[in-house]
């Protein structure tokens, strides 16, 4: 048996280049702090003072992936935006329930640590955080060689808000007559990317660099998702209730903000889809489209009718139906 010492770099784990990371990424992870941000990066747990203000405030929690337009970033070598999608899936939940986003973690696990790689995508977070206008106040980054393929790597995000407790329930304000307004996506966002690497890769048999659009087909379909956290917080009065279209489309994610005895009826012919979706929709099934993708439709406001023309003119938001008596669901017309 051989005496020979061996060492963690040996098993593949760089201390070095973590510890070069953890410096690399420093200055862009402060940019996001705010004033309630307490103490500074690398210690055993991110401190974050309550925001004032609150009668009865409640803490919200969300958690979520980029799923496999994770690996379409690490095939492409685009790394600077993956992390934008992190925590625009967290940060754009949080606000259904009426919860402002106040910090951000994120979770990093690859089979090598390539600092320059790492950073990118840690820029994107920072980024994200950014427009979600939350800290991002601690993260984890795991080199697991045997777990991952070397440049593989894996992202989770977590994010918590605050709400107050009496404006939680937004389903229990919803009712027939109110209109429904739809805020326009970036792009496919961060869901049914494995439908659309069959399709444009498997199927069609196209490549990264092919030009859809006038751009690179990776740049479109590398579009990060948009974070709607600023125009909520300028309209938050003027709002009854609001879905996030992801997974599932507009007809399964709006049904979770309505209440018994209350339909959508959603007017297919007003819905502004976009290019990449009329593409993929010559070779996808159209109810198979609207139950996997967001159609150009990344958010959906319920407001009352009064308030339809101020959010217009505030907004990119535009009328794509309202609510009426019948069973809760979804009709698109």
């Amino acid at each position: 048996m051989s005496r020979e010492k061996v060492s963690y770099r040996d098993a593949g784990v760089d201390i070095d280049a973590g510890n070069d990371f953890v410096e690399a990424i420093k200055a862009e992870v402060k940019s996001t702090f705010d004033e309630n941000v307490i103490g500074g990066i690398g210690s055993f747990a991110g401190a974050y003072a309550l925001p004032k203000g609150y009668k009865e405030p409640v803490l919200l929690s969300a958690t979520d992936g980029v799923g496999t337009k994770l690996k379409l970033a690490i095939e492409s070598g685009k790394l600077d935006t993956v992390g934008i999608d992190l925590v625009a899936m967290c940060v754009n939940d949080l606000i259904c329930n009426f919860g402002t986003p106040m910090f951000f973690l994120d979770y990093y696990a690859t089979g090598k640590l390539l600092p320059a790689d790492a950073k990118e995508v840690v820029s994107g977070i920072a980024e994200g955080c950014r427009r979600g206008e939350c800290a991002l106040i601690g993260g984890e980054t795991a080199e697991m060689p045997g777990m991952y393929a070397p440049k593989d790597f894996d992202l989770a995000g977590f994010s918590v808000g605050i709400a107050e407790r009496g404006e939680m329930d937004r389903v229990s304000r919803v009712k027939a007559g109110q209109i429904l307004l739809a805020l326009p996506s970036s792009g496919v966002h961060s869901n049914g990317y494995s439908l659309v690497r069959k399709l444009f890769f498997d199927k069609l048999g196209m490549h990264l660099d092919d030009e859809f659009e006038g751009r690179p087909l990776v740049e479109t379909l590398l579009e990060p998702t948009r974070i709607y956290v600023p125009e909520f917080k300028a309209n938050k009065e003027r709002i009854v209730a609001l879905a996030h279209i992801t997974g599932g489309g507009i007809v399964e994610n709006l049904p979770r903000v309505l209440p018994e005895g209350v339909r959508a009826l959603v007017d297919r012919s007003k819905i502004r889809t976009l290019p990449i979706f009329d593409f993929m929709a010559r070779y996808v099934e159209e109810e198979e489209m609207y139950r996997t993708f967001n159609m150009g439709v990344g958010m959906v406001w319920i407001v009352d009718p009064e308030n339809v023309e101020s959010i217009l003119e505030s907004t990119d938001a535009y009328v794509i139906g309202e609510l009426v008596s019948g069973e809760k669901g979804v009709t698109l017309a």
